[in-house]
């Protein structure tokens, strides 16, 4: 191995590990979530915003950063990426309110959205070839890996010291990668005029934001009549008849169309684009972004649910939720490194359909398993084998997607790859934390109901105080004498569900697995090599594949 080459494998471990900090502060919140609630008086759909704030603005930004790094230098927005992202995890830790935690969310997925994409980028410029199939499998391990693993670092360091230092944590690592960073050469992209395309950024980010908006505060504010006051400083919002849920909904499925219709109109222009939607024409590029969005939609579910339920329902300690999951992360680890080999073998996306059929199955199995007297010796071992299902399909999912995109395009097309993924996951949680917080509250009124001699007005306060925390004031309840009928009534509710929320999150990566059968059998060097994206055969011009779409319109 030439220094040259040596310098490339050690600037993608850099790489990695940065990216790991991003990663693990992706979920491991999902683990220390319950103690926020408690000790910040949070409910379910604030605790849920702490979540999803994280990736909107992970989705919404990662584009236009993404373009930042293409024409400032990827090594460089790398590096202030992580500065931002180590003081906005100060902010996060010292944080005395809800509102304050939310708002270092914020800064913490702006800076996410820095050091993401600078890193797809860097790797797909770095490596071409045979080489590239290896690393893009080194960073799906690392970062399906990782995934897994923040919930058990987030339970250790909320049961050894407090909640507040899952986010100091990222001061020294953050440190350590911003000294290693000199071994990634820098890259940037000569090729594009430099440009803003305002209009796409407003558009993208008004239309996330609406969506996830609605999704979240459904429950909250009502899904078409107002049940509660919406306020924003001295504001309120004006309408006794019609909530603001469906208002953003739909000002954010507006807000998406204008965003295509402007990147149409620019591209067709030859001016700057936030997404050139000619890489939608590559079906590897756009049947595998929209697979990934779909998986992301699950597998964040999945995450988000099971801490809520370990914790509030078998009493387990944030630390002990961390070791049951970290059997997900063990199963990652293992998967991921078998991918590279298995793909040379059998194709990409064989191995991304073997993966995500594994996920479906195991996420079923855990749905059903999902119940007050449940026993570990069963969650475990679907944990183990659901990991392996993500590190296989983590892996070579994001080679699939930017086999075909050209060098030059590699910025946008890495930032859009994973705008995708962030906006399942936002969506996910959001569809899944409502489907889980709706159910939660049928069922446990249905079973206080039938508890002889409770008051109905008793039976209302614990339904709204369950289905506002998301089942995280059980233990208090339980503290109380004579709550032994309510605390059996909600666990089994709880239980009941948990399981209608997994089977939901199943359902998406079914829906994923599917979609995964229309990827394209992709060689490992295109034919077209690095010529410009109008100039390069696609996917589907390949022998044998379906005839490209030639407008954006018959997606």
């Amino acid at each position: 191995m030439t220094p040259d080459s040596s310098r490339r494998w050690f600037g993608l471990a850099v790489l990695a590990f940065g990216v790991s900090v991003i990663i693990v502060d992706a979920t491991i919140v999902n683990v220390i979530v319950p103690s926020i609630i408690r000790d910040l008086d949070l409910e379910i759909a604030d605790a849920e915003w702490v979540i999803t704030i994280y990736s909107v603005l992970f989705a919404a930004l990662l584009l236009p950063l993404g373009r930042v790094g293409d024409l400032l230098g990827r090594r460089r927005i790398f590096r202030i990426g992580l500065i931002g992202f180590g003081a906005a995890s100060i902010l996060a830790a010292a944080a005395p309110s809800g509102g304050t935690l939310i708002g270092a969310r914020v800064l913490q997925g702006l800076a996410a959205a820095m050091i993401l994409p600078s890193t797809l980028a860097s790797v797909n410029a770095l490596f071409r070839g045979s080489e590239r199939a290896i690393a893009f499998g080194v960073w799906g391990s690392v970062v399906g890996g990782m995934a897994a693993l923040g919930p058990l670092l987030g339970g250790w360091l909320t049961t050894t010291f407090t909640w507040r230092w899952a986010f100091w944590i990222n001061v020294p690592i953050v440190l350590i990668v911003l000294a290693g960073s000199v071994l990634v050469d820098e890259t940037i992209d000569r090729a594009h005029p430099a440009g803003w395309d305002v209009g796409g950024i407003v558009t993208s980010a008004v239309g996330l934001g609406g969506i996830v908006f609605g999704l979240i505060e459904g429950n909250r504010y009502g899904w078409w009549t107002p049940i509660r006051e919406f306020r924003v400083g001295s504001w309120s919002w004006p309408s006794t008849d019609l909530s603001p849920v469906p208002v953003a909904i739909a000002v954010g499925a507006l807000a998406l169309v204008g965003f295509v219709v402007i990147e149409r109109r620019r591209g067709a222009d030859r001016r700057t684009v936030l997404l050139d939607l000619r890489l939608l024409r590559l079906r590897s590029f756009r049947n595998g972004n929209i697979t990934s969005a779909v998986l992301g939609l699950g597998e964040f579910g999945v995450i988000f649910v099971l801490p809520l339920f370990l914790q509030a329902v078998l009493g387990f300690s944030a630390f002990r939720v961390g070791l049951v999951l970290s059997s997900l992360a063990l199963g990652a680890f293992v998967g991921g490194p078998f991918a590279a080999g298995l793909a040379h073998r059998y194709g990409p996306r064989r191995v991304v359909s073997a993966g995500m059929a594994i996920e479906a199955i195991t996420v079923f199995a855990i749905a059903w398993v999902l119940d007050p007297a449940m026993s570990m010796t069963a969650l475990v071992p679907l944990l183990f084998v659901y990991g392996i299902g993500v590190g296989l399909a983590t892996a070579q999912l994001t080679n699939v997607i930017l086999v075909e995109v050209p060098t030059t395009e590699s910025g946008m097309a890495s930032g859009a790859r994973t705008a995708f993924r962030q906006i399942g996951s936002a969506l996910g949680i959001a569809i899944i934390g409502t489907v889980l917080a709706t159910s939660l509250g049928a069922h446990t009124a249905d079973n206080l109901a039938r508890i002889p001699g409770l008051p109905p007005s008793v039976a209302d306060t614990v339904t709204d105080i369950i289905k506002a925390t998301g089942g995280q004031a059980l233990p208090e309840i339980a503290a109380r004498p004579g709550s032994a009928p309510v605390v059996a009534a909600v666990e089994d509710a709880f239980g009941s569900a948990a399981t209608t929320a997994g089977l939901a999150a199943a359902a998406f990566i079914v829906f994923g697995f599917l979609l995964s059968l229309t990827l394209p059998e992709v060689p490992e060097t295109p034919e077209g090599g690095d010529r410009p994206l109008q100039d390069r055969p696609t996917a589907s011009e390949l022998p044998g594949a379906e005839a490209p779409l030639d407008h954006v319109g018959d997606l």
